[in-house]
């Protein structure tokens, strides 16, 4: 650091006349600032190309490049650099020419010390402004980004949901018109129409169909509408095949392979299904999203006296070293605006945690993941 405080940048004195420069300079040590020197405007901006410096000190007439020159060259490559102007007696109107070019101020000499350290003071606290409101900026825009994405998630629910009830009426009447069309056609007049067999067939491929779209709205309608928390019996096995037919059309579309690696034997446990139905569709999302076509998903479930363990791994592009450390918090995401939120592993982490579970991950960048789930077998 230059100007004796580790948190500010440094500090820059250019002036031609090597004893003034060196006198200020030493001055300016006993008030805690310890600038760098430069004797000429070519010089500063050579040390500004290396050098982090927050405020610039600068003699207005110097030899080669003119002060006013100089100021105008850091104001345009550097346009943080706060700049003070030191000026004779007879060329205040170079101070003022200097304060149209961006410079923070200017003193005429001789300088008294005690107003140039004020005024470097005063500098370092502009640059300090600055960058706090630059941050507030930036803070309100990423806020205000993440309440747009809490609103269309928001805004996503309450759609699904109207969906869903808008499909289950016309879907009741197809069952109800397929019923009456199949009590139609079993009754003994109706024996010997043309086809029957193939009539019941097509009627049986309706009833199928209408059952398979009720399954998708039910399901769809549990995601997304939260019911109140009841602690049931819950096969973890059964669910996770359940939230995989939800994903059934990307999983086909990427030719992704689901391995299973478990017993026949049931995963029951005592939780909240709709909490544990969050974890799955958002755990399995993400690893369909990160694997490539023809990619693979395995699905490993185990259990032993007290608890389930479930992990769910896949071959995708894996998770920076980096960011691994960051992507249980809120609104942390690496993926652009449309396709993420940040909230998902978030939500993930949470549910879990009130489940009385735990939720660890290994990740290795272009192998892939490895989401490991434990969870009691009974909530209490």
């Amino acid at each position: 650091m230059n100007n004796g405080n580790n948190d500010r940048p440094g500090l820059l004195l250019v002036d031609d006349e090597d004893g003034f420069r060196t006198t200020i300079a030493k001055r300016l040590g006993k008030r805690g600032f310890v600038p760098i020197q430069a004797s000429s405007g070519e010089e500063c901006l050579d040390i500004l190309g290396r050098k982090p410096v927050g405020v610039v000190v600068l003699d207005v007439k110097m030899p080669g490049i003119s002060g006013i020159d100089t100021l105008k060259a850091i104001k345009q490559a550097y346009k943080k650099i706060q700049v003070i102007l030191l000026t004779g007696n007879i060329t205040v109107s170079d101070g003022i020419e200097g304060i149209k070019a961006g410079a923070f101020d200017y003193l005429t000499k001789p300088v008294e010390l005690d107003h140039l350290v004020n005024k470097i003071k005063q500098a370092f606290e502009m640059i300090r402004l600055e960058e706090e409101k630059q941050k507030e900026l930036e803070y309100r825009a990423k806020l205000e980004k993440k309440m747009i994405d809490t609103e269309r998630l928001v805004s996503l629910g309450t759609m699904s949901t109207g969906i869903a009830h808008e499909i289950n009426n016309p879907l009741a009447i197809i069952n109800e018109s397929a019923g009456f069309m199949k009590q139609v056609i079993i009754q003994p007049e109706m024996s010997r129409i043309p086809q029957k067999e193939a009539l019941l067939l097509g009627i049986e491929k309706i009833e199928k169909s209408i059952k398979r779209a009720r399954k998708i709205t039910h399901q769809l309608l549990g995601h997304v509408k939260k019911q109140k928390s009841q602690i049931s019996e819950v096969d973890l096995k059964a669910l996770l095949g359940e939230t995989l037919g939800l994903l059934e059309r990307e999983v086909e579309e990427k030719n992704i392979q689901i391995k299973w690696k478990t017993d026949k034997k049931k995963k029951v446990l005592w939780s909240d299904p709709y909490q544990i139905r969050q974890i799955l569709i958002n755990l399995l999302s993400n690893a369909v999203h990160a694997v490539k076509n023809n990619g693979i998903i395995t699905l490993s479930l185990w259990e032993t006296d007290v608890d389930i363990n479930l992990e769910i791994k896949d071959n995708g592009i894996g998770i920076p070293k980096k960011n691994l450390g960051k992507i249980f918090d809120p609104f942390f995401t690496t993926k652009p605006f449309d396709e993420g939120t940040g909230l998902g592993l978030f939500v993930v982490h949470k549910i879990i945690s009130s489940l009385s579970g735990e939720v660890t991950v290994e990740s290795t960048l272009g192998k892939g993941s490895s989401f490991m789930i434990n969870l009691p077998k009974r909530l209490e």
